[in-house]
């Protein structure tokens, strides 16, 4: 007999769901990883890496596309997770962790889905235990885990000899019913309430994982799932994908660029007209980021607008994941700013051009001396008015996730005298990911934190200031602000 039709669920009412529940680490979240957690396969990723590089036979290319066919047709479907597996033999563990590594940044991360990370957010902050339980291994599973502060994997494990990998499997695979039996071994070794758990698998193979627990929620099921969540009534939650590039953000992205141009044209043209090239930056760069963003079709909804005003001169400080921070900071800062890079990207031909509009200061980070007078000459700028913007984690992150903070910035503002205004950007890597070239409509949320003063701030206790503020990002991405009247 059958439960009846499923609740459909949408990801927001899932983690209003969750958020309301009881809390406590008794109670487990578990996660499949593949087609759960991100889009697609991170096998795939990996195995496209390894023909590209040449790291696999073609012995072992022709076995895995077999298995991949007969796994389609009927056939055993762990085969070709053995066959990758054992085209491993040989390879060292590091090498191939460092791997994982570098292929999440480059890939997998794009691949994430934004409300996924949400609801894993939702039961973290319910203080529930969560893991992840999938059937891939931890070189997949461990970047992606770690960015989402997740610290339980039960996965698919190798065997390694003294550091390399043997190409054998070190227990079961974790598809189909042996997930849910390390669930419940997992769950018995760490006194955790099935009845009151959750679970999240895509899956035809994840009936038995979800039936383990007392709240299964199939995730964007596969058919079969997608037919026993209609036998066994349990709720179906529908996440949606990343953004894939398409002729809609191709265009917006090409109207982008038209209307920066035209905005820095304006600009230049009103600071040759009047002789004060201050006077075109300050028209020029607010005009051509909000035709920048208008034309792609970006809105902003801004939280403590009032603190971008608030102290001027001021070094402003940004969370960096996209190539979209650029206009975005252009059209709030607006006036009377400027941004830092490094004294060789004086001579790159983009930053040159930018240069004309921006009027940056270059750092020569490679001489202590000539940095200390660059950062000096900058202070005196800052002092006569102009303001900073710096992305203090360096380099672009491929997730949400805050990198480590560096330190110059804050010893700017506090050489300068001025406060620090910390600017959180929730989702720019949603709109513009960290490698693409493509920029895709949709609502930037920003919140503009109170001014910080740097009174009494020395070189001795600048690492606790810079850890508070980074501290400052990372909570107010966890529970975003709520705008007020």
């Amino acid at each position: 007999m059958t439960a009846g039709p499923p609740a459909a669920l949408t990801a927001a009412q899932q983690i209003e769901a969750v958020l309301a529940g009881p809390s406590g680490p008794h109670i487990g979240a578990f996660f499949d990883l593949d087609g759960t957690l991100v889009e697609g396969y991170t096998a795939n990723t990996f195995f496209a890496e390894s023909i590209r590089t040449r790291d696999i036979a073609a012995g072992d290319v022709a076995r895995s596309l077999f298995s991949v066919v007969d796994g389609k047709l009927g056939g055993d479907p762990t085969a070709i997770g053995r066959h990758g597996v054992a085209a491993m033999a040989g390879r060292e563990v590091s090498t191939v962790l460092e791997l994982g590594e570098r292929l999440f940044a480059q890939k997998i991360a794009a691949s994430v889905r934004p409300e996924a990370r949400d609801l894993v957010r939702a039961h973290q902050r319910r203080k529930h235990t969560v893991a992840v339980a999938s059937a891939a291994t931890r070189f997949q599973i461990e970047p992606l885990a770690r960015d989402l502060g997740i610290t339980d994997v039960l996965c698919t494990e190798v065997e390694v000899v003294d550091g390399v990998i043997t190409g054998r499997l070190a227990g079961p695979m974790l598809w189909g019913e042996p997930k849910g039996a390390a669930v419940r071994a997992f769950a018995r070794e760490r006194g955790i309430d099935l009845s009151a758990s959750y679970a999240y698998g895509n899956g035809d193979e994840d009936v038995p994982f979800l039936g383990s627990v007392g709240h299964p929620h199939p995730l964007n099921p596969h058919t079969g799932l997608a037919i026993a969540a209609r036998t066994y009534g349990w709720p179906v939650v529908t996440l949606s994908e990343p953004r894939s590039g398409g002729l809609r953000a191709l265009l917006g992205t090409a109207a982008a660029l038209g209307g920066f141009n035209v905005g820095m044209v304006v600009g230049a043209a009103t600071g040759l007209l009047s002789g004060n090239p201050r006077t075109g930056r300050n028209i020029g760069i607010p005009l051509a980021c909000d035709l920048a963003l208008a034309m792609a079709g970006v809105k902003l909804d801004i939280v403590g607008e009032h603190n971008l005003w608030a102290a001027r001169p001021a070094v402003f400080v940004a969370n960096h994941q996209s190539s979209l921070d650029a206009p975005l900071m252009g059209a709030l800062l607006r006036k009377d700013f400027t941004g830092v890079a490094k004294k060789e990207a004086r001579y790159d031909p983009r930053m040159a051009i930018a240069g004309l509009f921006v009027d940056p200061a270059y750092i020569d980070r490679s001489h202590p001396d000539s940095a200390k007078r660059d950062l000096a000459a900058l202070a005196d700028r800052i002092r006569a008015g102009t303001s900073v913007v710096i992305m203090p984690e360096g380099t672009r992150s491929p997730t949400p996730t805050v990198l480590p903070f560096k330190k110059g910035g804050f010893h700017l503002a506090m050489q300068a005298g001025v406060p620090i205004v910390p600017i959180v950007v929730r989702n720019a890597g949603e709109l513009m990911w960290r490698n693409s070239t493509l920029l895709h409509s949709g609502t930037l949320q920003i919140a503009v934190l109170d001014p910080i003063p740097t009174d009494g701030w020395s070189p001795e206790t600048i690492d606790e200031h810079v850890r508070s503020v980074r501290e400052l990002f990372v909570a107010t991405l966890a529970d975003w602000p709520e705008a007020t009247a």
